[in-house]
């Protein structure tokens, strides 16, 4: 996800400075530890965890006996940004999300380092403990990532990819410092309603509707989070040369206006694939199945319906 334009970097000033294998067995558990704060404490223990790879993972399944569809969502979000495409897809698929390392109901106070390709076999294995011997993994931006990933790793598993506002390239190294400019201010002293503005912009858009309740979310990041998760996106391998690789049939979809990452990766990106096709939602940015569902679900649909 590169998302944050260098002239919106260069608004933020810092003046404090602080420096700051593989277990294939998954089984179900409830979270542990104080009580809760939320409105309802017998439905938080209910909530379905699984213990994956030493990971607590949060995920949501609709069930049902439709061919199943997996979605990782990008960095900062979580496995609600899906709630547009399990809306209209549940009744003719299992629709399956989840919160990745770090994120959303997966989060805790320590994060061990990790690559995409752990976060592919978190997949994967997520997948094995739900019963679910091969999905369409659909990822947007870092879900893209790892997606592509799990492709590469878990062949077998994979019906297909659907790849939003991804890439599979890296970040530009111009831009890095400008990104730990603003995770050291976010860490230190809490998410300044400047940042978050910019963040709102540069992932969904500017006064779209849902983005209070987003703000409200990164206000929670803990700051172990925030660190490793950065650290993860920085440090990740370019996978161009092995997008051959991939022979499944693939949906790109990017939007037009995406400040995080340009149109002409996800181009790069459909183009590496063999058997890619490309679709460009108009007026979108980051979040384009989030923002606009009305455009990207019906392409969804149809690539779907091609699998069958």
């Amino acid at each position: 996800m590169g998302w944050v334009r260098t002239n919106v970097v260069e608004q933020y000033h810092v003046t404090t400075h602080v420096r700051h294998r593989h277990d294939n067995r998954a089984r179900l558990v409830t979270p542990q530890g104080p009580a809760s704060t939320g409105p309802d404490d017998s439905e938080e223990k209910q909530m379905p965890y699984a213990q994956v790879n030493g990971q607590k993972l949060y995920y949501e399944d609709t069930g049902g006996n439709g061919p199943a569809v997996v979605f990782s969502h990008g960095l900062l979000m979580d496995q609600s940004m899906f709630a547009p495409q399990a809306a209209a897809l549940k009744d003719r698929y299992r629709c399956i999300s989840w919160d990745e390392r770090g994120h959303g109901r997966s989060a805790g106070d320590t994060l061990a380092p990790f690559t995409y390709y752990d976060s592919a076999n978190d997949l994967a294995t997520l997948l094995k403990h739900l019963g679910v011997e091969r999905a369409v993994l659909a990822g947007m931006s870092q879900g893209g990532f790892l997606s592509l990933r799990c492709a590469l790793t878990h062949p077998e598993i994979v019906r297909g990819l659907i790849l939003l506002n991804t890439q599979a390239g890296l970040e530009d190294p111009a831009k890095m410092p400008g990104y730990q400019m603003m995770i050291e201010t976010w860490a230190t002293q809490g998410l300044p309603d400047q940042i978050a503005d910019t963040i709102e912009q540069i992932i969904l858009a500017p006064n779209w509707e849902g983005g209070a309740a987003w703000k409200q979310k990164w206000r929670g990041w803990k700051p172990v989070n925030l660190a490793q998760c950065f650290h993860t996106l920085g440090e990740r391998d370019d996978i161009h040369a092995r997008l051959g690789q991939i022979p499944m049939p693939a949906l790109v979809v990017h939007g037009d206006s995406d400040l995080a990452i340009p149109l002409e990766r996800a181009q790069a990106l459909a183009h590496g694939l063999p058997h890619a096709e490309l679709v460009v939602i108009k007026g979108a940015g980051h979040a384009a199945n989030l923002t606009h569902p009305g455009q990207v679900n019906p392409h969804l649909e149809k690539f779907l319906a091609s699998l069958h």
